[in-house]
């Protein structure tokens, strides 16, 4: 089983997290996006969204986040011979899709120093227009992620984008916040694949600096955030990555290599 992902990506960590929370061996495949990975031809060819993750069976190839977790649900299973184990119950799945709502591109975008995205977003189009030129059969595919990265800098220009994003986002945590003030655990007792979802959420806004406005001010969010971050998958997947001094060395290798590549291209 292999998974094409990044430390960065929302998705990615959701999966991760499910991996080693079901204690599924996988071999790992880093792609960053930031530098256009998810653009080569290669990669390309398999999922033409471009988007992480992706996680390949054999033959079987998924991109949706919830169907990998509900796949990976199946596998832990059937692999411990258990059928009393029990899949995410109808509420964990609505859980699920109800967080998945949530997009977190723009927010994440309009928070980001405007002259380091525009470095990027400048550098990802010329990715874009050299695969264009140098695979064909794949420039229809190439030129819709093209025109997707211009409607992206439009959009970032409109401050009723922000506004939607962060509206949808407080009604989520309000309502996650309502009902860990019933359950320890999103949906129940247990930790599931509800809060495999939730946790990177929690854990983009801790990166943007925005811990003590949107979870310091929900008392339930706010010891469930303490609480998950013991567990040994967050550490293993973002804590990894994100916790202290970690999270400028991962910062650093995810985006000067951006800087390195364009000052080749000069040269």
């Amino acid at each position: 089983m292999q998974l094409y992902h990044h430390p960065f990506s929302l998705d990615s960590q959701r999966v991760r997290l499910a991996l080693e929370e079901k204690g599924i061996d996988y071999t790992s495949f880093h792609v960053n996006p930031v530098t256009g990975k998810n653009m080569d031809a290669s990669f390309f060819r398999m999922n033409s969204t471009a988007k992480l993750p992706v996680f390949q069976n054999g033959g079987h190839v998924i991109f949706d986040t919830i169907e990998i977790i509900q796949y990976l649900e199946k596998i832990a299973k059937v692999s411990s011979g258990d059928e009393n184990i029990p899949l995410s119950s109808s509420e964990v799945i609505e859980w699920m899709h109800k967080i998945q709502k949530w997009n977190p591109k723009f927010f994440t975008l309009c928070h980001i120093p405007e002259k380091h995205r525009r470095y990027v977003s400048k550098f990802l189009r010329q990715v874009l227009i050299a695969r264009m030129a140098e695979t064909p059969d794949l420039a229809a595919d190439y030129h819709k992620k093209l025109k997707e990265a211009y409607e992206t800098e439009e959009k970032l220009k409109n401050p009723d984008v922000l506004k939607q994003d962060k509206e949808h986002l407080i009604r989520l945590l309000d309502e996650v916040e309502t009902q860990l003030n019933e359950t320890a655990y999103l949906a129940g007792k247990e930790f599931g694949m509800a809060d495999v979802m939730l946790i990177p959420v929690l854990a983009r806004l801790v990166i943007l600096n925005l811990e003590d406005e949107y979870i310091g001010g929900r008392p339930n969010m706010a010891k469930y955030w303490i609480m998950v971050q013991q567990r040994p998958s967050y550490k293993k997947v973002i804590g990894k990555h994100f916790c202290g001094w970690r999270k400028h060395k991962t910062f650093v290798k995810t985006w000067c290599i951006v800087h390195i590549r364009t000052m080749l291209r000069k040269f």
